[in-house]
């Protein structure tokens, strides 16, 4: 709600009912940002088991935020059919490369919102998919996420907004932060078995 007021402000002296779809297109945009935001980073300290109480309430607070991100994608994207200025056609905003309006940043916008909603909704699936080949999917969002945050701060029209850059800035730095820790502490794991004594028999043998 605070975000979606925060969005109305910037336009206060604009007259809503000619700008309604760009101002909502907005709103929903920078909700989506902040909520994979808060997403990507609860999954990280899920993944990373960093903390070992509440397992069960973490999953299903994970699973609510997952899907107001694709609701919010989807507002933001919709919201701008409306627009009287832009008028994109749905081809438009679903397909990269056809939209005329900062193509590369838009284009980058499409694909993460896809890849968030694609990579969310196969939660649903993983049973089917294998759950090890899911989590190996799963691990793209992060890179989903990274591409929206260029989107926004390329595409967006509240990029120099000094709101918007502290918004962004306080609610993407943990998940940042998180996901170098998580990275960080893979590859010494990696480079440890690769020095194994099994590993160093296969090796010699072969």
């Amino acid at each position: 709600m605070l975000i979606c007021v925060m969005s109305l402000l910037t336009a206060a002296l604009t007259d809503p009912s000619r700008y309604l779809f760009w101002i909502t297109s907005r709103a929903a945009g920078t909700a989506a940002l902040v909520l994979a935001s808060a997403t990507v980073g609860l999954g990280l300290v899920m993944g990373g088991k960093l903390v070992k109480r509440g397992g069960p309430d973490r999953r299903i607070i994970h699973e609510i935020l997952s899907l107001s991100v694709m609701v919010a994608i989807a507002v933001h994207g919709l919201a701008l059919l409306g627009d009287t200025y832009l008028r994109p056609s749905v081809l438009d905003i679903t397909v990269p490369f056809l939209f005329s309006y900062r193509t590369l940043a838009t284009s980058i916008g499409i694909i993460a919102g896809w890849g968030m909603i694609l990579l969310g909704l196969s939660y649903y699936l993983r049973t089917r998919i294998g759950q090890n080949r899911w989590k190996s999917i799963h691990r793209f969002t992060a890179l989903m996420w990274l591409l929206g945050l260029v989107h926004a701060l390329t595409a967006g029209t509240d990029a120099g907004q000094v709101w918007f850059i502290a918004l962004i800035g306080i609610t993407a730095a943990p998940s940042a932060v998180l996901l170098l820790v998580r990275h960080g502490r893979r590859r010494p794991r990696t480079e440890l078995a690769q020095h194994s004594p099994a590993v160093r028999s296969v090796r010699a043998q072969s």
